[in-house]
């Protein structure tokens, strides 16, 4: 038998490889591989993001900064793909989101999108929301719809299995997709057709215990947008198509906002609605095309105010006399001026009114009377949305700036030259030093190109190896939210990052 040798050519897989020009380069990864001891390491190389080809606009919008730093891409008007880094950023807000939960005792569940036309007849709610549903029917002529909201569904499920008070309270939450057929999709994810919200639902036996959960949820709410670091302004608003006796606005102060509310200058009160439409027929600002006027505003936190306490701002209690200047009749002592504003949260104190029609009732204590209606709240928070409104509000001239809890990655390693071992050697050190988010850019570009990406996409920090870094003594940190760029020593590098990233 002849011997023969049998050679065998391994071809890189596209998946990690790019072309430029004629020729196929490896990702550099490949020279010291994706994971150490087990871990995997963060490695753009190993990231699929497609930062190139979008040039930017004269006045670049938070959305198409978005697009241009590979975040997501459009696939029909009102829907996005949500890309690797998106898709970070987005798990993120969940983990924030889960954990504020927790803390109000809620189980999670996920409700399905599915929902029937005779359950919104049931609720009442069917005509006034018509056109906003996707409709369709099935083999079987059943008449289906993609669900806007699930108030219809949760209290139909709850009623199935509670039945006496000692089952109460009851706190229920998911994070999910919801549709709804926008006539004009626009300004990106803040008003699209395909959207995920977090919603909670709380189930009490008495009005006063309903009452004292809604100010439970709010707490955990403003704990949340803290955490952003999102200066969000509470407003009482209309309760709408959703119905119940009273609700509040979660509310970001930005010229990018869709709703006009009136902010008193001294006490920060804040109100929607009515008193809007009176301010805006004095108002002599100039105005956009939808007819709202705007002006930017730093606000301040307010608590949310019981429905039988006065000292709210109220439209009804305005005259707007065409004078320059509009008292608050809260505090009698500011001025009320309109401001731009975009909606990320809002609270419901629904009482009975889904748990009367839907029969979701249950026994009382002494067993007298016959079974009460629960009482409800129900309790939203946008998160595709806060994702666009962050990308809108956190930005400079050099691109996003998005805040620690939810950047895709804490701090990018830049090195500026090709990568080497001592440059890998230095992440590995870094995420073993502590609880950081650390990505390397392994990158195959040149630094120049490789600086600019990193503004673009907003890590919180970058760290630059150059040539200081190679000589062993000290690398270059950058955080353009604090206004930061300090030459820090190799040896000290993961104590500085850690108290930076704690400012932030």
């Amino acid at each position: 038998m002849s011997m023969s040798s049998t050679v065998v050519i391994l071809r890189p897989r596209l998946s990690n490889a790019k072309r430029a020009g004629d020729t196929l380069q490896l990702r550099s990864f490949s020279h010291y591989g994706l994971t150490k001891a087990g871990r995997p390491r963060s490695l753009l190389s190993s990231i699929w993001t497609p930062t190139g080809g979008v040039s930017a606009a004269l006045r670049e919008s938070g959305h198409e900064r978005l697009i241009r730093a590979g975040f997501l891409r459009q696939t029909l008007p009102g829907a996005f793909h949500l890309l690797p880094l998106g898709l970070r950023v987005q798990r993120k807000i969940e983990a924030l989101l889960e954990k504020h939960m927790q803390s109000l005792g809620a189980s999670r569940l996920s409700l399905s999108s599915l929902t029937t036309r005779d359950l919104w007849s049931k609720s009442g709610r069917l005509e006034d929301l018509l056109p906003e549903l996707f409709q369709f029917v099935d083999r079987r002529e059943a008449s289906l719809m993609l669900s806007p909201t699930h108030e219809e569904e949760i209290t139909k499920l709850v009623a199935k299995t509670l039945h006496s008070y000692k089952d109460l309270p009851l706190r229920l939450y998911q994070m999910t997709r919801k549709y709804r057929d926008e006539m004009r999709p626009r300004r990106g994810l803040t008003r699209s057709r395909e959207f995920i919200m977090k919603d909670l639902y709380t189930f009490d036996f008495s009005r006063q215990s309903a009452v004292e959960t809604y100010h439970e949820v709010s707490k955990a709410y403003r704990a949340f947008f803290d955490d952003l670091k999102l200066h969000v302004q509470i407003s009482e608003a209309s309760s709408g198509h959703m119905g119940g006796d009273f609700s509040h606005e979660f509310l970001l102060v930005t010229d990018a906002g869709e709703d006009t509310v009136a902010i008193c200058d001294q006490c920060s009160r804040c109100a929607n609605g009515d008193i809007v439409k009176q301010l805006s027929l004095s108002s002599n600002k100039e105005r956009e095309d939808d007819g709202e006027a705007y002006e930017q505003r730093r606000d301040e936190k307010q608590e949310p105010k019981d429905e039988e306490d006065k000292d709210h701002v109220s439209g009804e209690k305005v005259s707007v006399d065409g004078s320059s200047r509009t008292l608050c009749p809260s505090c009698s002592k500011g001025s009320l001026k309109l401001r731009r504003a975009l909606e990320l949260g809002h609270m419901f104190f629904l009482g009975t009114r889904y748990s009367e029609p839907l029969d979701l009732r249950v026994r009382t204590p002494d067993g007298s009377q016959d079974p009460v209606p629960v009482q409800m709240g129900c309790y939203g928070i946008g998160v595709s949305r806060l994702v666009g409104a962050v990308a809108e509000h956190m930005s400079d001239k050099r691109g996003l700036v998005w805040p620690r809890a939810i950047a895709p990655f804490e701090v990018v390693v830049v090195p500026s030259s090709p990568v080497t071992p001592e440059a890998v050697e230095f992440y590995d050190k870094l995420v073993d030093h502590g609880n950081m988010d650390v990505v390397l850019d392994d990158r195959s570009e040149t630094f120049g190109w490789k600086m600019q990406d990193a503004d673009l996409i907003g890590y919180p920090i970058t760290v630059v190896l150059g040539r200081a870094w190679r000589d062993g003594a000290t690398c270059e940190v950058q955080c353009r939210n604090l206004g930061i760029k300090e030459a820090v020593a190799v040896n000290d590098i993961g104590g500085y990052l850690e108290k930076l990233l704690s400012q932030l």
